[in-house]
């Protein structure tokens, strides 16, 4: 342990731990306007966990990932068992199954099997002989390994988790040298699914979610509501902001569920669009440092790695930029360290220790 720490203090990488301390000053800004007239205690927690997740930030850091390597299928094994055994005793909220009751701490297992897929594709495509031209033959055990999870989440159900699980898996296996003919087939096999999944796997309000983006004013009291209040306090901010807690549709509680899915909209109305630039622009530089990490890791499972935090970073902050734009169906979708919530804080923060681990050994081992 000493040589790792010794290693983590010699090889540290400053530009992605500032980017990410960043955020994590703008998330706990944000969430103190949010929260500031309504739920107090939920800053104090979010302190909590923020230490809880630097623990875990450092000790994903540190301990050297060719031991994740060896691991990776039992730790995957045991995301597996943490997703079925929400169906049996997990928490329900708002006829929604997905979470663990630990007494001092809420778990969602969701949250956690998407590191633990990336660590798992990592694994396989390290061991995989084939190195490019891969066909959708090789693709069998990548695509198992994606769809009992994605199984599962659906089960809870939580369609916007599943989502985001399979999107980890697309873009993991398109950025390592798929054939053209595979992904057009992929392309073509997705789309006829649609309407299978619409029919059979979509309940009625997630389905009423999608009638809604289409038409926000077709339910401007329920459904709708969430949107239109996001657009209206994102459009309020102008470009330069109301002012730091004097926005009036967070101040004045019209914006829902403002600390964990409308985070944006909060801190757009406050900042206006420089500070919504300053925000997604850190979100860029993270997702192209993880890209570069990937190009110069010392070998094809930290490459991996890199990638699948890059796409975890990624499509969180697109889906739920998109979602308080009204660009996408309100599917509940984090802002990673900026939302409120400790399962997606946590996982978020094993996820960046990985970069941390492929960065601080890319130089020596």
């Amino acid at each position: 342990m000493k040589a790792a720490l010794s290693k983590l203090q010699q090889f540290f990488d400053w530009p992605l731990f500032i980017a990410l301390l960043l955020l994590v000053i703008i998330g706990a800004v944000n969430l103190h306007s949010a929260t500031s007239s309504t739920e107090l205690g939920l800053l104090r927690r979010h302190a909590y966990l923020l230490g809880a997740g630097l623990v875990v930030f450092f000790l994903s850091a540190v301990i050297d990932y060719r031991i994740l390597y060896r691991l990776a299928y039992p730790l995957y094994g045991v995301g597996l068992a943490l997703l079925a055994l929400v169906l049996v005793v997990g928490k329900s909220v708002n006829k929604a199954q997905r979470w663990i009751e630990l007494g001092f701490f809420t778990m969602q297992p969701s949250e956690l099997m998407k590191v633990l897929l990336i660590i798992g594709l990592a694994k396989f495509l390290h061991d995989d002989p084939v190195v490019e031209g891969r066909q959708l033959k090789h693709m069998a055990i990548p695509f198992l390994l994606v769809a009992l999870p994605v199984m599962l989440v659906l089960r809870q159900p939580d369609l916007g988790t599943a989502m985001l699980i399979f999107l980890l898996f697309l873009s993991v296996m398109l950025l390592t040298k798929l054939k053209l003919r595979s992904i057009l087939t992929l392309f073509v096999v997705a789309t006829g699914a649609l309407p299978l999944t619409w029919t059979y796997l979509l309940k009625d309000y997630q389905k009423q979610r999608v009638f809604t983006f289409l038409d926000p004013s077709s339910d401007p009291t329920g459904a709708g509501w969430q949107a239109r209040q996001s657009l209206y306090a994102i459009g309020s901010g102008g470009f330069s902001g109301k002012g730091y807690m004097k926005g009036t549709q967070n101040q004045l509680h019209f914006l829902p569920e403002r600390w964990t899915d409308f985070p944006f909209s909060v801190w757009a109305e406050e900042w206006g669009f420089v500070g919504g630039a300053f925000l997604l622009g850190i979100y860029f530089f993270i997702i192209m440092w993880a890209m570069k990490l990937a190009s110069q890791a010392r070998d094809r499972f930290g490459a991996v790695l890199c990638v699948g935090v890059a796409s975890l970073y990624f499509w969180h902050t697109v889906i739920s930029i998109s979602m308080v734009t009204g660009m996408a169906p309100v599917v509940g979708m984090t802002l990673p360290l900026v939302s409120y919530g400790g399962s997606s804080l946590l996982t978020t923060m094993i996820a960046s220790g990985l970069l941390m681990n492929v960065s601080i050994r890319k130089s020596s081992f």
